[in-house]
């Protein structure tokens, strides 16, 4: 029989601390060891998908949305293509809605008083259009900045929408018109032997070219109009909702920021030519000279104050503004066609489509405006004939409340923003107040998917107020909001008289198409002649 010599106990033999070892450190070992590029990159990735998740469902809160989100991109894909009854339906989840796309949290207001809470809030929040705005219209533009930087802007541009100088404006826009009513006679009748073709793309560039001579007269050549109207639809693709949120080389965003720098240095030159002309003695023609005019007489009162030369308070201009570079003034000018083009495009091209499919609504509005130039058709433009065309204007309003162009106003929250008293938007969220929900509030406007410009007249719509927030509220309302519905006015009256036009109907004419602002799925088919 063998004998254990050794005074070791069994328990303490070498082979168990090995097997210990197996069992727990070596697990860990054989974890470790196990461990390549691949499988550090997917516990990387699951734990970036467990924060994106965390983060949405923290921000989300009470408020109506996903309850999951798809990791990173959130609902890009859908959201690249919009379509007008997703945002109906979201609009009718709640009163506050949200979407989370890629890095930004998205909250959207739905009512009329969630919406007017938002635009009246500039302690908490600001517009901020998409990322990619400040990158195109450049960061620091005057729509980005707040408090006395924004009011050392404003308070010299809205001199620029009075009456008076809305008259002085009025030749330049006529005369657009004139050309292009022209142009869409050609079209219809020689281009295309009188069959239907889509008139939105016409209706952008005519739009273009309005907003142009109205800024800068004829500062900018009508090559270069031409040009800007045709790369504008790339600078709207760029600023989309739902975009890539960097510009990469030949994306929408890129080709939309060559497109912005060529508006902004066509402004610029613009601008160099308005000082010149302004400080020779000039009159005032468009936008750009009435405010470089104010600037101009500003600065020489200040240089004959600092002189010590006594001043009469009758020479002190109403209002004491710096001289503002070109590039400062080709910058808000940009802005106003930002604000403006994409607009007044969707305007008028649901104006001419409705229009056509009411003729006895449009004859109306042509009898007015022949009745206000005492049967002279040729007579030109003038606010007292605006102003005293109370159907046309109905129609206008009626067109903007029934198919808002702006259906959303994206903000950005520059602190934590209590929206509710349950429900508290985190710093650098968006926070979109809806424009249509309010425009189509059944108890305001009875019957409110119908085109009623009575409603206007003999209704009780223009008390309404709270629910007009087609041109926003609060300190950032839209200063061209006259200007806008007057234009349209001058647009639809001169037509009227002028020419005939017949929709060519298809079964998405009514079908709305949602590009920044919205338009009729089948981009209005319609046949342009002369009316005798």
């Amino acid at each position: 029989m063998a004998i254990n010599g050794s005074y070791a106990s069994p328990v303490a033999d070498a082979e168990y601390p090995r097997a210990f070892e197996a069992g727990t450190g070596g697990l860990l070992a054989q974890l470790y060891n196990g461990l390549n590029g691949y499988s550090l990159a997917l516990i990387c990735v699951l734990l970036l998908v467990a924060y994106d998740q965390f983060k949405y469902v923290w921000n989300k809160g009470s408020i109506v949305g996903p309850t999951w989100k798809m990791p990173f991109i959130g609902p890009f894909l859908s959201s690249v293509n919009p379509k007008m009854d997703e945002y109906k339906a979201k609009w009718a989840s709640g009163e506050l809605s949200c979407v989370s796309v890629f890095h930004k949290f998205v909250i959207i207001a739905s009512s009329r008083d969630m919406a007017r809470k938002v635009f009246n809030s500039p302690s908490f929040v600001k517009p901020c259009v998409v990322d990619v705005a400040y990158k195109l219209l450049r960061p620091s533009n005057w729509v980005f900045l707040d408090g006395r930087a924004h009011v050392d802007y404003r308070k010299g541009l809205n001199g620029l929408f009075t009456r008076q100088a809305l008259e002085t404006y009025l030749p330049g826009q006529e005369e657009v018109y004139e050309k292009y009513f022209a142009k869409f006679l050609d079209i219809s009748q020689n281009e295309n032997n009188g069959n239907p073709v889509p008139y939105m793309p016409v209706f952008r560039e005519l739009m273009c070219a309005v907003s142009c001579r109205t800024f800068v007269g004829h500062y900018m050549s009508d090559a270069a109009v031409k040009k800007i109207a045709d790369d504008y639809y790339k600078i709207t693709a760029a600023l989309e909702l739902v975009n890539f949120p960097i510009i990469i080389p030949f994306t929408r965003t890129w080709y939309g920021k060559k497109a912005a720098d060529m508006v902004l240095n066509e402004f610029s030159i613009c601008a160099a030519k308005s000082k010149a002309r302004m400080a020779a003695g000039g009159d005032i023609t468009c936008i750009m000279d009435g405010w470089i005019k104010s600037m101009l007489e500003s600065e020489k009162y200040r240089q004959k104050v600092a002189k010590g030369i006594v001043v009469d308070d009758s020479e002190k201009p109403a209002m004491l503004l710096r001289v503002f570079s070109d590039f400062e003034i080709a910058m808000t000018v940009f802005t106003f066609l930002f604000a403006s083009q994409d607009a007044t495009s969707s305007a008028s091209t649901w104006l001419f489509q409705i229009m056509a499919d009411r003729p006895e609504l449009l004859d109306r509005v042509r009898e007015e405006n022949l009745a206000v130039r005492d049967g002279d058709r040729d007579q030109k433009f003038s606010m007292d004939i605006l102003e005293r065309m109370p159907y046309t204007r109905a129609v206008v309003k009626e067109t903007l409340r029934y198919r808002p162009p702006v259906i959303m106003v994206p903000y950005v929250a520059k602190k934590s923003f209590p929206v509710t008293d349950s429900y508290t938007a985190p710093k650098g969220s968006m926070v979109i107040p809806s424009v249509w929900p309010a425009l189509h509030d059944p108890e305001v406007y009875p019957q409110p998917d119908s085109f009623d410009p009575e409603r206007w007249i003999s209704g009780d719509a223009e008390k309404a107020v709270k629910n007009w927030l087609v041109f926003g509220t609060g300190p950032h309302y839209c200063l061209g909001q006259t200007y806008a519905q007057l234009n349209l006015m001058a647009m639809i009256g001169k037509a009227s008289m002028h020419l005939n036009w017949k929709h060519h109907v298809t079964p998405l004419s009514e079908d709305i198409k949602v590009f920044a602002t919205i338009f009729p799925m089948d981009d209005c088919p319609l046949v342009f002649s002369k009316r005798d």
